[in-house]
C-alpha cells in the first residue's frame, strides 16, 4: 500500500488505541491517538490527519460533541466507533456529518476496509458538486444534511439517498415510459449528474405531477 495517509483515532480505550494503531500502521497508514475528546480536537487542529475515527462513548467530552466541533473546522472524513446500533444514532451521526459507522464489537480488517472506502471516495469526490439549493433548501452532499430556511431535516439513509439521486439527476426527462432511476444512477449517484435532456424536470402522472419542479444546482465556492 502507498497510503501513508495520516489516521487520528480518538478513544478512551488505551488497549484498542495501541491494537488498532498498530494495525493500520501495518496496513500502510500513519497513525495518531488521542485517548480523550480534547486532546483529539487539539490533535486534529495541529496536523491536519486524512480521516478521524472517533468513538461516541468518552468521558467530558462525547463522540457527538466532538464530531460537531470538528465539523466547525474542518470536513475531514470521520469514521464512529459505536456500541449501539440503533438508527437513532446513525441518523444523529449523519445529520452531524459522520461519514461511516463502526458498530462494536468490530474486526480490524472490517474497519480497515471501510476506512479505506472512505478515503478512496474522499479522494475522489468531484469538487463542483457539494450543494445544490432550490429556493430555501440546500442539500450538501459533503455533510449528508438537508436543511430548510437554516433548519436541518430528519431523513433516514434511505430517504437522503434517494433525494440525493433526484437532486444529481434534477434534469432527467420523465415520460411514462421513461426508466427511473435512469440507468447507472444508484450506483454513481457521487458522479457527475448526467446530461441533460430538457430544462423542465416533469412527472406526467400521479399525485405529485402538479408540485414536481427541478432542484437546480448552484456551484459552492
Amino acid at each position: 500500500m502507498m497510503s501513508h495517509q495520516t489516521i487520528l483515532i480518538i478513544d478512551d480505550d488505551t488497549t484498542l488505541l495501541e491494537l488498532l494503531s498498530g494495525h493500520l500502521e501495518t496496513a500502510g497508514y500513519h497513525p495518531l491517538v488521542a485517548s480523550d475528546g480534547l486532546s483529539g480536537l487539539r490533535l486534529a487542529a495541529a496536523v491536519q490527519p486524512d480521516l478521524v475515527v472517533l468513538d461516541v462513548m468518552m468521558p467530558d467530552m462525547d463522540g457527538w460533541e466532538v464530531c460537531r466541533r470538528l465539523r466547525e473546522q474542518s470536513s475531514v472524513p470521520i469514521i464512529m466507533l459505536t456500541a449501539k446500533g440503533e438508527e437513532f444514532d446513525k441518523l444523529r451521526g449523519f445529520r452531524l456529518g459522520v461519514d461511516d459507522y463502526v458498530t462494536k464489537p468490530f474486526s480490524f480488517a472490517e474497519l480497515t476496509a471501510r476506512l479505506g472506502a472512505v478515503l478512496a471516495r474522499a479522494t475522489h469526490a468531484p469538487a463542483s458538486t457539494h450543494r445544490v439549493t432550490s429556493g430555501d433548501v440546500t442539500i450538501d452532499f459533503d455533510q449528508r444534511r438537508v436543511t430548510r430556511a437554516g433548519h436541518i431535516i430528519d431523513l433516514t439513509p434511505t430517504e437522503y439517498h434517494l433525494l440525493e439521486i433526484l437532486a444529481r439527476h434534477a434534469y432527467w426527462f420523465a415520460t411514462p415510459t421513461a426508466r427511473f432511476p435512469p440507468s447507472g444512477c444508484w450506483s454513481t449517484c457521487g458522479d457527475q449528474p448526467t446530461p441533460a435532456r430538457s430544462n423542465t424536470s416533469s412527472i406526467t402522472s400521479g399525485p405529485c405531477a402538479r408540485r414536481s419542479r427541478p432542484i437546480r444546482a448552484t456551484r459552492s465556492t
